[in-house]
């Protein structure tokens, strides 16, 4: 009984200690999210009235690279700095970060560049996290944890979802193991950074599953399943992994290429803008700049229209992944899950009407599983399927986001990303089909 107290006693110390941490730091990652949305809203705004802005999009390149080349040091390396410091402390992150990319993510969006805004967050959150670790003066391990809460924070502010924030920041670490000792400052941090956003009146973009009506119900234990309607869905979530391979290996490869061919480093960002200004003319219209989140001109094919029928054209998914690709990969800032969101929705969008499956359905399941595949976080891509649009598909979610997790190969969007655990076992095929080989 006296241990059973004692153990119970350190529970309860461990709680108190956490949550008088981690709260400050929520509230101020969440207060600098939401000086960043709205700064992000302006931006975007400001360019749907002022088309000609895209036409500066190569300076606004040159500005963002003499930043980083000026005051970003280490803080160019964004995201991945921030998981490299969670495996390994070493120098810390720059508290330069957190301004740095809020900035320049502005910058990108301001003059059409095709980003998101997780990585945007998610570097606020590490940055201002790894201040209070210093203020605190906590040692190396709970700083690890702190920056896991800080990861946390700013996911789940810039996306209104708190617990996805929670498992993604303690998912996305390491493929295959997850630190459970990061769970409370992470669900603390989560909501506390959801609350100050709301708190400053910031809104976020509400999604809805039409009624799925299915032809023939076949009844597990406790949910429906339509065995077609689940065999459709496991087919298109392949094809969703297979897109969030092909989102993480553009990306990189766009990178690779533009440091090989072109040697003075600031005509990079330069050219990514001029072939951005050149794919809109060719295309011409303006549906893949920016977030895609809200339309410039009616119309316009984004993450809402593509929850409702003929809401995005047949390649709406690719174009935004090659628009996304170059702006990336050649040194503009911003995120990459907002763009995979658009990826996700518009090919979930174009697959339902190759399948006569139900359109907001397989928008949402795109939405959330290309970016499962990209990130290599089901889990937490299961969970957000459900804060956003209800759990009545909660077991849909789930094989979208694992089949897509498993298809989308072993690459990621997060090169610091480690692998605890193959996601297939080595060897697991060659066992299988050994017995045919001669």
């Amino acid at each position: 009984m006296k241990k059973f107290l004692s153990s119970q006693l350190s529970i309860i110390t461990y709680s108190f200690r956490w949550t008088i941490i981690v709260l400050p730091v929520g509230i101020a990652i969440g207060s600098v999210v939401a000086l960043f949305l709205w700064l992000l809203n302006m931006a975007i705004h400001y360019r749907f009235l002022h088309s000609w802005l895209l036409y500066l999009l190569p300076v606004a390149g040159i500005v963002i690279h003499f930043l980083y080349k000026l005051y970003g040091r280490s803080a160019e390396r964004g995201n991945n700095l921030i998981i490299d410091e969670i495996h390994e402390p070493g120098a810390g992150v720059p508290k330069r970060m957190a301004p740095l990319i809020l900035i320049t993510t502005v910058i990108t969006h301001l003059f059409g560049g095709s980003a998101g805004r997780e990585g945007t967050a998610v570097q606020i959150g590490g940055s201002i996290a790894d201040f209070f670790a210093g203020l605190f003066k906590l040692n190396p391990e709970d700083k690890r944890l702190l920056l896991t809460a800080g990861i946390a924070a700013g996911f789940g502010a810039v996306f209104g979802t708190p617990l996805t924030g929670t498992i993604f920041a303690i998912e996305v670490i390491t493929i295959g193991r997850m630190q459970y000792n990061a769970l409370l400052p992470c669900l603390i941090a989560g909501f506390a950074g959801d609350a100050t956003v709301a708190a400053w009146g910031i809104h976020h973009t509400a999604y809805h599953i039409d009624v799925v009506k299915t032809s023939a119900e076949y009844y597990s234990h406790h949910l429906p399943i339509d065995l077609l309607l689940l065999v459709k869905v496991i087919f298109a979530s392949a094809l969703f992994g297979l897109a969030s391979y092909l989102f993480a290996n553009a990306t990189h490869a766009v990178k690779a290429f533009s440091l090989k061919l072109i040697k003075i480093d600031w005509l990079i960002p330069v050219s990514g803008g001029l072939i951005i200004i050149g794919l809109t003319f060719l295309i011409g219209k303006t549906d893949y700049l920016s977030l895609g989140v809200e339309p410039q001109h009616p119309g316009a094919a984004t993450i809402v229209s593509a929850f409702q029928q003929n809401g995005a054209d047949l390649f709406s998914w690719l174009w935004k992944l090659i628009y996304t690709a170059i702006t990336l990969g050649t040194g503009f800032k911003g995120g990459e899950v907002t763009p995979l969101f658009y990826i996700g929705a518009t090919l979930g969008n174009t697959l339902a009407g190759f399948l006569n499956a139900p359109v907001s359905l397989f928008a949402a399941l795109g939405f959330i599983a290309v970016f499962a595949g990209s990130t290599n976080t089901p889990l937490a891509c299961t969970l957000m399927g459900i804060e956003l649009f209800g759990g009545e598909h909660a077991m849909l979610f789930a094989v979208a986001c694992f089949t897509a997790y498993f298809f989308s190969g072993d690459s990621g969007i997060y090169t610091a990303q480690r692998k605890e655990n193959d996601k297939i076992e080595n060897g697991y095929w060659d066992r299988l089909f050994g017995k045919y080989k001669r």
